[in-house]
């Protein structure tokens, strides 16, 4: 766990973060992505500033303390707490490089919406799986979950595999068989997060995504099926949008 220091720091984040909250962007978050976990409705500039706090804590410090006060993060169960500790981890991604499922698992909390799921899938889960920290059966024990959230996860963790950004080289097989046991659930959710998946292994191997619709391209839902050809034919999501 972190030190008395990094307890201290932890303390006075939260505090300044709770100082900084608003009815009105509470309001705004219960509308756009509704959660049973607290929230602070703090500002943004509020947020900028816990971060920058955290960063220059950590620099210089090793893996193990990053995430450990990631974790810490994570136990304080409030919105704003796990955006900073799931944004630590997706700064600082060695951090992964000897995690256990264990640890990965006190990570996760309060995924019961899209951008919870969406951030720590793609900043988290797909990161560790990158590394190759988790075997692929736990992501397919996800997609095969009853929780929508859950499932979305598994797509979303796709993502990571193939952005260079992250340092995804593109990786059709595990995204592909993740695709393929979701390729019949129309929950919105997971439609939305299957055509994301393909839509980003297109931008690393459009062949294999066109050699997947040409073989699934009955089963994927409308939706999916639309935005991933559009993307794949003007490299954007929708013609009159950015992709």
């Amino acid at each position: 766990m972190p030190d008395r220091e990094g307890e201290a720091l932890v303390r006075r984040i939260l505090r300044d973060l709770r100082r900084s909250g608003s009815r009105d962007r509470r309001a705004h978050q219960d509308w756009y992505y509704p959660s049973a976990v607290p929230s602070f409705a703090s500002s943004r500039t509020s947020f900028d500033r816990a971060l920058a706090s955290l960063r220059a804590y950590l620099r210089g410090r090793e893996d193990a303390e990053v995430l450990a006060l990631a974790i810490r993060l994570v136990a304080a169960r409030v919105r704003e707490a796990l955006r900073l500790a799931w944004t630590l981890v997706d700064l600082r991604p060695d951090c992964l490089e000897r995690i256990k499922e264990q640890e990965l698992r006190r990570l996760e909390h309060g995924l019961d919406n899209w951008a919870a799921v969406d951030s720590f899938s793609v900043q988290v889960l797909g990161r560790a799986w990158l590394l190759r920290r988790l075997p692929d059966a736990v992501i397919r024990r996800r997609a095969r979950s009853s929780d929508r959230w859950i499932r979305r996860s598994a797509l979303v963790a796709t993502v990571p595999l193939n952005q260079r950004s992250r340092g995804g080289p593109g990786d059709a097989r595990r995204t592909l068989a993740v695709c393929g046991l979701l390729l019949d659930d129309r929950d919105d959710m997971v439609v939305k997060a299957m055509s994301w998946a393909l839509r980003a292994l297109s931008e690393r191997d459009p062949g294999a995504v066109r050699a997947f619709l040409a073989r699934h391209g009955d089963r994927v839902a409308a939706r999916a099926r639309r935005e991933v050809r559009c993307k794949l034919r003007t490299g954007r999501k929708n013609p009159r949008r950015g992709g």
